[in-house]
């Protein structure tokens, strides 16, 4: 038997022939994410301790000002505030809803690669496109769900122009555009739980609600984590949709953060204030990420 320091695998130095091939192949995509991604981000760092109307090329430093007004703002607040009911409407619902269909298709059923491929199509319409339908759909008079809605002798609803429904209307939409992405994934991490475990359990006496929330719902927590964390930074981060929809209206009832973002840079030009508000934004989607990794890590060691 080798010794355990032989069977390492070797590691091709960087500076040798091969490492220097592989950064010419990598030297492409090195170059695009320093130019548009590591570069802009150091220089919004940089930019939200100044103020800085992106006409002039002079820049004054004004320390601290940036996020001490932000906190100050009540229209900040307001737009967390809408930002947490959007991410708190979107992210259950949809993982809900993803989870039962992705468990009713993993049955043996007619068409069921169809089904799939029809639930995930609104993943790959390009959001604005997708935006712009839905605005015709909830149109107050000719729209097809107030349509709908006369069939049981309701509305009509002015669904983008109340702000007591226009929340609620941009939730059922970003329900229904990120709904495909998660039932996939939840298929695959349901495709990776070995049929003996259900065999075994139904053996012993167990029911079908038994053997879901004891076997499959503990054996998917990784997959569950996985999607959690990444609904909760897409809901975040939601902009097109409401551009399209609403443009943070009516009376600022949707306006979230990414909206005030671009609202305080491109229309206000205020760049250093907007790029504050971004960083406070990456603060907060970090320090929830890091919430639920502490939550969830001990369940996911126990699953894996």
């Amino acid at each position: 038997m080798k010794p355990v320091a032989e069977n390492k695998k070797h590691r091709v130095p960087i500076l040798s022939t091969q490492g220097f091939s592989a950064l010419k192949f990598l030297s492409p995509t090195l170059v695009i994410f320093i130019t548009f991604v590591l570069v802009p981000v150091f220089f919004s760092f940089i930019l939200s301790f100044h103020k800085w109307n992106m006409f002039s090329a002079a820049r004054s430093f004004v320390g601290l000002s940036n996020y001490s007004r932000l906190f100050r703002d009540p229209e900040f607040w307001q737009v967390l505030k809408n930002t947490l009911v959007y991410t708190l409407g979107t992210v259950p619902l949809n993982m809900g809803f993803s989870l039962a269909v992705a468990v009713l298709l993993d049955r043996r059923i007619f068409g069921k690669k169809w089904v799939r491929t029809a639930f995930f199509a609104p993943v790959v319409i390009s959001p604005v496109a997708a935006a712009v339908i839905w605005r015709w759909m909830y149109d107050p008079n000719f729209g097809l769900f107030n349509y709908f809605l006369g069939w049981f002798r309701l509305g009509p609803v002015n669904w983008l122009n109340d702000p007591r429904s226009a929340m609620f209307a941009l939730i059922l939409m970003g329900v229904w555009k990120s709904f495909g992405v998660n039932m996939v994934l939840f298929s695959a991490g349901l495709q990776g739980i070995p049929e003996s475990y259900y065999e075994a359990a139904e053996i012993d006496g167990a029911g079908k609600w038994t053997r879901f929330w004891r076997i499959t719902v503990p054996l998917l927590s990784p997959t569950t984590f996985f999607i959690l964390v990444m609904s909760m930074i897409g809901s975040f981060q939601v902009f097109d949709t409401v551009w399209v929809l609403t443009s943070g209206g009516p009376l600022g009832s949707t306006k979230v953060m990414v909206f005030y973002i671009y609202e305080h840079a491109f229309k206000f030009f205020e760049m250093g204030y907007a790029s504050a508000v971004a960083y406070v934004l990456f603060a907060m989607l970090a320090f929830l990420a890091l919430i639920q990794v502490k939550a969830m890590k001990s369940s996911v060691l126990d699953a894996t």
